[in-house]
Order: C-alpha cells, then structure tokens, then sequence
C-alpha cells in the first residue's frame, strides 16, 4: 500500500484537532499516571515525586520520570493515530506527512 502524502490543506485543517488532541491526550496521561503511581508507588506517598524534592531517592525520581514518559508516549501515539484515522475517514485524506 502506497501512502499519499497529505495535501496542504488536509495538514491545516487537521491541525486545530491535532492540537486539542495533544492537549487532551496530556491530561489523560497524566491522569493515568497518578493512578499508576499510587498504586505501585513504595511507600505511603501518593503523589508521584517531583525533579526538586530532597525527601525522595534519586533512583525513585527516575523510575517516576521514566514511567510518566512511557505513559504520555503510549497515550499520545493513540490519540494522534487515532485522531488522524477520524480525520481520514471525514475528509478522505490522511493529515500527516
């Protein structure tokens, strides 16, 4: 299957929804990954730990850093893939490049 590139036109129209997309797929993972965290999280903190709190081990600042990265990529390549394939499906053209 050979992939037309996407015209000019489909690439500004989709980017309003690609954008709302974005932001919505942000707060979705990082919704997700607060529920990750309190559930495997050691300890009885809640709260994932931020770069700059002294009470947290290094080591459990990057698993948080590396966990949250997984979550918001995983997230993000959905709501864009999925996104672009509703943009398809109206328009008849694929958004991307």
């Amino acid at each position: 299957m050979t992939e037309q590139p996407a015209s000019r036109s489909a690439k500004l129209l989709y980017r309003p929804f690609g954008l709302a997309g974005s932001m919505l797929g942000g707060l979705a993972a990082g919704a997700i990954f607060k529920q990750v965290w309190r559930r495997a999280a050691p300890g009885d903190k809640p709260d994932p730990p931020k770069p700059l709190e002294t009470e947290y081990p290094f080591k459990e600042i990057l698993l948080a850093a590396a966990i949250q990265g997984a979550i918001y990529s995983v997230v993000k390549t959905l709501i864009d893939r999925q996104g672009a394939r509703l943009f398809e499906k109206a328009t008849g053209e694929w958004p991307g490049s």
